[in-house]
């Protein structure tokens, strides 16, 4: 791995890959919805569609062209606090990709009448999420978790929030949250040795300098959210205190996370899918920001089965506060977390994504090697500490469904721990 900075400042980060004909690119920008203020809820995102909408040099359909005639990909995300613009190419049309995606990050127009049209794309988006229960019980769960925090906004952003936008409004995001400070440029592949030259040429004049946002870590407010909705099913979601990105302890909570819902063998999957057909899908999951996290539980299921299934859920929570896991959950746990690491590293785009994150969201990066001796080093006394941690306070819970009688009396503190636990 290569990291420099150029004449401007701007960092970039690469790893050469002489054994693959791909590479690819990613432009990272250090803004996503736990960015915004309220009233602008939903900018990132619509910020990252606008930028597809035409240049100076390019309509929409050019650009989409340019890609297609390489055989290359081109898309973009935005997440809670990021955001990212990427390619994947053949190694020789590397440049092709670069100065495309430098002239949309540079150059988009975000023209009047694209934005209106584009607008009514993500209200459709919004639409098609607001149909998919199965997914917005997470946004619920946020909520539930961080109340009006900024990380509790949805990422999509709310029609109400949306419709008053104006290019003006983009364009002062991006002079605001779209500098160099903020930005960091991934390249994994195998790329030429010119490369510093070729990312000078199309990144060397980027002049934006920007202050830093003063940015507050959130509480977790262990509340309560239900949303009605006419659903086949329940869609119940539980959280817990997680830790944030980078946290000494991450891979002790990602081996309890394994354990307690992560995969096929897991407690949850085993005893709620497998022995009882209660649920089709069950799993949990660690979600880790700058500044915190949240370790939460999802179970869909049928509304006469709910309270069996939050019981049984609570049932596991409880043997998992009071027992923790076995040691041969904990061993199995590190083979399975060494094998998924060393096979998602498979790819430039993986790679790539890795660089990009860690760089952007902790300045640091570790080496595989280094990966996965801090996961073996993990040992009992670090999955206590993490347990110890979640089961502090009462969980949060979220519901989407048609009635919230299972869950209007339910106790939120009974698995918080005691002093004499």
């Amino acid at each position: 791995m290569i990291k420099m900075q150029l004449k401007n400042g701007l960092r970039v980060v690469m790893e050469k890959i002489p054994s693959f004909r791909s590479v690819s690119f990613g432009i990272w920008v250090k803004t996503g919805s736990r960015n915004e203020k309220a009233d602008e809820n939903g900018i990132s995102h619509f910020i990252e569609h606008m930028l597809f909408k035409g240049t100076e040099r390019f309509t929409a359909k050019e650009i989409a062209e340019q890609f297609d005639a390489i055989g290359g990909n081109v898309n973009a995300f935005t997440s809670k606090e990021y955001t990212c613009y990427y390619a994947k190419v053949l190694d020789q049309h590397l440049e092709i990709a670069m100065d495309v995606l430098a002239d949309m990050f540079f150059r988009s127009k975000l023209d009047g009448e694209e934005l209106r049209k584009e607008k009514n794309v993500i209200l459709e988006e919004i639409s098609m999420y607001e149909d998919t229960p199965d997914d917005m019980v997470h946004d619920l769960l946020a909520e539930a978790a961080y109340g009006s925090h900024a990380l509790a906004f949805p990422i999509l952003g709310t029609e109400e929030r949306l419709q008053p936008m104006d290019s003006a409004r983009l364009k002062q995001y991006m002079q605001d949250r779209y500098t160099i400070e903020n930005t960091v440029i991934s390249i994994a592949g195998n790329y030429n040795d010119n490369i510093i030259e070729l990312v000078e040429k199309y990144f060397g004049g980027f002049e934006l300098q920007g202050t830093p946002q003063e940015l507050s870590a959130p509480d977790f407010m262990g509340d309560i959210r239900f949303y009605k909705k006419k659903t086949e099913q329940n869609h119940i979601c539980l959280a817990f205190p997680g830790l944030p990105s980078g946290h000494e302890k991450q891979y002790a909570l990602l081996l309890l996370n394994n354990a307690l819902g992560g995969g096929m063998s897991s407690r949850l999957f085993q005893e709620i899918r497998e022995k009882r057909g209660l649920a089709y899908s069950v799993y949990s999951y660690h979600s880790s920001y700058s500044d915190s996290g949240l370790f939460s539980i999802y179970a869909g299921t049928a509304p006469k089965q709910t309270k069996e299934v939050l019981d049984l859920t609570k049932e596991l929570l409880f043997e998992i506060r009071d027992k923790g896991l076995t040691e041969d959950e904990l061993q199995k746990g590190k083979e399975q977390m060494k094998g998924s690491l060393i096979l998602g590293s498979e790819g430039t785009g993986s790679r790539m994504n890795r660089l990009g994150k860690n760089e952007l969201m902790l300045g640091k990066h570790y080496t595989l090697d280094e990966m996965i001796s801090r996961i073996e080093a993990v040992q009992m006394e670090d999955v206590q500490a993490v347990i110890a941690n979640m089961f502090k306070q009462p969980f949060a819970l979220a519901m989407v469904g048609s009635s919230d009688k299972v869950i209007s009396g339910i106790r939120r503190d009974e698995l918080v721990l005691s002093s004499t636990n």
